[in-house]
């Protein structure tokens, strides 16, 4: 069972994701994911979170793509994400871990259909020859599964950030901004301020 420490940053986490949507943040579950490569070498990227729970926070996308193949070699991430209207900021850090086929399959059923055929259109992250390239793939795949349900493309998945690290920033005057971060040490979490 988590700790009570990392249950309370968990829920922290969720009630500044609804606080946003309430606010109109247009893409409030819209944070920057950083991953490095087999060479260490770093990338950033914005992807959705569509998930946080206390196993973690989840995302989807094409396994084959640079953030895939950079998963694959580095199995750890960070995300970032500031919502303006909130003064407020989360940094998370940790491992990433494939989620289960059944959880990725549940979730692609409720995507819109059209995000569906454009998940098998794109050869993700790989060189584009035209934007019409993209548009036959995609009318071709349209073709393919007319009149029946689109399935989960083989990579195609979601990806889980299980949280070691977890830093609240909030803007205060004068730069004395406030910063809490929830850190794992072992099999316990520890939590402290930390100077601006």
């Amino acid at each position: 069972m988590p700790s009570m420490l990392y249950q309370t940053a968990i829920r922290q986490i969720q009630r500044l994701l609804a606080q946003a949507a309430r606010r109109g943040v247009r893409e409030p579950t819209a944070v920057a994911l950083a991953t490095t490569d087999a060479r260490g070498r770093p990338s950033v990227r914005t992807v959705l979170l569509k998930r946080v729970d206390a196993r973690g926070l989840v995302f989807y996308t094409n396994t084959r793509s640079r953030k895939g193949r950079h998963l694959a070699a580095r199995p750890r991430a960070g995300v970032c994400c500031f919502w303006e209207p909130l003064k407020r900021q989360i940094m998370v850090e940790g491992r990433v871990e494939r989620i289960a086929a059944q959880e990725a399959d549940a979730y692609w059923a409720g995507r819109p259909r059209l995000h569906q055929l454009s998940a098998w259109a794109s050869l993700q992250s790989q060189p584009l020859p035209t934007r019409l390239t993209l548009a036959r793939r995609f009318a071709l795949y349209r073709r393919r599964f007319a009149g029946r349900a689109v399935p989960r493309p083989p990579h195609w998945s979601g990806y889980r950030l299980v949280p070691e690290r977890i830093e609240f920033w909030r803007a205060r005057p004068y730069r004395l901004n406030e910063r809490v971060v929830y850190q794992r040490a072992g099999k316990r979490w520890k939590v402290q301020r930390l100077y601006p």
